[in-house]
């Protein structure tokens, strides 16, 4: 039977590989994040075709609860139920503390850390009333460690290990798990793009920006694929973990590890 599952900030990157493993699973998806809607709508088709079950873009605003709340009342009242909340929405902004925008922290840790609670705090009810979910939070290497000019991301990141250790405790005799995956770095569009200014800005090759600068924290030197994040939420997801709960998953090429 096909699950409910809905992703935030699905429309590109990690979010959208999550989204397309579990579409390949034949799961309805409540996808959400912005683009042009030429672009949501081909993101959509595309996800239908892989799932042949139900999907949806949401277009919530993760900086505003009221749209966060209805983003998870919708998904609901079209699919029935949500099984599956997989978190990941998040920005970054990278700045010393003493000059850091205040509405850049603001909106960081808006959409970063109390988005998870604010999709939480709708989802639970509806996972304890079937004795059954998954909630699956996109943390970061940031969860576990940090790095100079990131204080927000850091922060928020630190945060949402917390928020997933307390929902874990709470939900434990509900039959509903609570966990992180934390990657370390993907090659996303938003990372590609930073690439050839990188290496312009530093007199390096691309090749250079990616070994020396990007992945000198993983040990493997090689980046994380979002398709690996993608099918570490299916098992997360499964009833195989149903006893991991209220803990993080490391995917970071041993960044952590030192």
């Amino acid at each position: 039977m096909a699950r409910t599952v809905v992703v935030t900030g699905s429309t590109s990157g990690i979010g959208l590989a999550i989204a397309a493993a579990f579409a390949g699973k034949g799961d309805n998806l409540v996808i959400n994040g912005f683009g042009k809607p030429e672009e949501i709508k081909a993101i959509v088709a595309r996800l239908e075709s892989i799932s042949k079950a139900g999907v949806i873009h949401h277009p919530a605003d993760m900086t505003r609860p009221a749209e966060i709340a209805d983003l998870i009342e919708t998904a609901a009242k079209t699919f029935g139920t949500v099984d599956v909340l997989v978190n990941n929405a998040g920005i970054q902004h990278v700045e010393k503390i003493e000059d850091f925008p205040i509405d850049k922290w603001d909106q960081i840790i808006a959409i970063n850390l109390s988005s998870a609670f604010l999709t939480m705090r709708s989802t639970i009810p509806l996972m304890k009333a079937k004795k059954h979910g998954r909630i699956i939070n996109i943390a970061s290497a940031h969860a576990l460690v940090a790095s100079p000019f990131k204080s927000a991301y850091v922060a928020a990141k630190h945060g949402i290990l917390g928020l997933t250790k307390t929902a874990a405790l709470e939900l434990a005799e509900s039959g509903v798990t609570v966990n992180a995956i934390c990657p370390g770095y993907v090659l996303t569009p938003l990372v590609e793009k930073q690439i050839p200014d990188t290496a312009r800005a530093r007199g390096m090759t691309e090749e250079q920006v990616k070994t020396e600068v990007i992945l000198k924290a993983q040990p493997t030197h090689e980046f994380v694929k979002a398709e690996e994040i993608g099918a570490l939420a299916l098992y997360l997801a499964s009833d195989d973990a149903r006893q991991v709960t209220g803990t993080h998953i490391s995917i970071d090429g041993g960044w952590t590890a030192a």
